[in-house]
């Protein structure tokens, strides 16, 4: 029976997720599979990959054909490298903890690759968020001087009609006590 390992597509339209499994080549994409090797996320960044190296590499030693995508997964996560020591083993060039010392500092160096990716894009999104804030608050900055600047003149009118109320109060005050005392100086006469 030829056994494939590849992807099985789950999740909404639009949104994938992958199972990578093993199965019979000729079953359907989605359908019945052997074994559930892992999983793969494509739109998480960086993307999401668990895999069970040794399963993985349990069917490669058996005979299995990655499809094009799965083998870039495989590789990514260090299962093909694993499959090629253990046929150095098999053939006597490396022993076993030769093989499993090289691949732990192959993966403890990946890891620092996908960490330093992570910062960096955490680096990222805080500055553009910085960015962003500061863009805002400059936004906002101008609106506040906009808005004094508009309430600025009402305040000078509102003086200057205070001063000229004011000002017509003492006048017409004047022009009663004038009329005033004209009343007195006819009512005198």
């Amino acid at each position: 029976m030829p056994v494939k390992i590849r992807l099985q597509r789950h999740g909404k339209k639009g949104k994938p997720f992958f199972w990578i499994v093993a199965a019979d080549s000729r079953a359907k994409r989605d359908g019945k599979f052997l074994e559930k090797l892992g999983i793969y996320n494509p739109t998480t960044n960086p993307a999401t990959i668990e895999l069970d190296v040794d399963s993985s590499v349990k069917w490669l030693q058996n005979g299995a054909q990655p499809t094009d995508t799965a083998r870039a997964i495989l590789s990514y996560k260090g299962a093909l490298l694993k499959n090629h020591l253990a046929g150095g083993v098999r053939k006597g060039a490396l022993t076993e903890e030769q093989a499993e010392e090289k691949f732990n500092a192959w993966v403890a160096e990946k890891e620092g690759k996908v960490d330093a990716k992570k910062e960096a894009l955490s680096k990222e999104q805080e500055a553009a968020k910085a960015k962003a804030l500061e863009a805002e608050k400059e936004v906002n900055a101008k609106r506040e001087a906009e808005a004094a600047a508009a309430a600025q003149p009402e305040v000078e009118e509102t003086t200057e009609d205070q001063e000229a109320a004011a000002a017509n109060e003492t006048e017409d005050a004047t022009a009663e006590e004038a009329k005033a005392d004209e009343k007195q100086d006819q009512a005198g006469s």
